[in-house]
């Protein structure tokens, strides 16, 4: 059995930050099985919190990468394709095997354009009142006036039973 320590706890932690790992994953890379690790969480209120931190620190790192992820979308942006072709240089290289060069290095800049989904989705998030993606149905009688307007409960009760009976033939 793998015995606690401050050690295992911020192994485990960076772990969480660093990446998506699974619980068994984190519990094989650590040296310790899930029992032992659940029984932590609830056993150990300092790797509880800890554990919980990490988690927090990695969903925040993600909030920041999706965040300059969809600025990149927004603007647009310019990268760099690199093809290579190689052949072999006659040359064998320590392990006796030809060691291949370069024949050919090619650089093509590349244009990203914006992101239309991504604009509409920074709009319709950080300025709701002006950007709107939904949209709304308004049913109004003759000359846009209210269906209901002036009748009282007696009369919206007889409305209701007649649609009701039509509904039901």
């Amino acid at each position: 059995m793998a015995k606690y320590s401050k050690i295992r706890v911020a192994h485990i932690c960076s772990l969480i930050r660093k990446d998506s790992y699974t619980i068994a994953e984190i519990c094989s890379i650590s040296g310790i099985d899930e029992a032992t690790y659940y029984r932590w969480l609830k056993d150990k209120s300092e790797f509880c919190e800890a554990v919980t931190h990490a988690r927090e620190d990695f969903n925040e790192a993600r909030l920041v990468e999706c965040e300059k992820s969809l600025v990149k979308l927004i603007n647009g942006y310019d990268y760099e394709e690199v093809k290579t072709v190689m052949i072999d240089s006659g040359k064998p290289g320590p392990d006796g095997k030809l060691t291949p060069k370069i024949k050919e290095r090619t650089v093509t800049k590349k244009h990203i354009v914006p992101s239309l989904p991504a604009i509409i989705h920074f709009q319709t998030n950080r300025d709701p009142e002006n950007w709107k993606n939904r949209q709304t149905n308004e049913l109004t009688g003759k000359g846009g006036k209210d269906l209901f307007e002036g009748l009282s409960n007696e009369e919206l009760e007889e409305r209701i039973a007649e649609l009701e009976k039509k509904l039901a033939d």
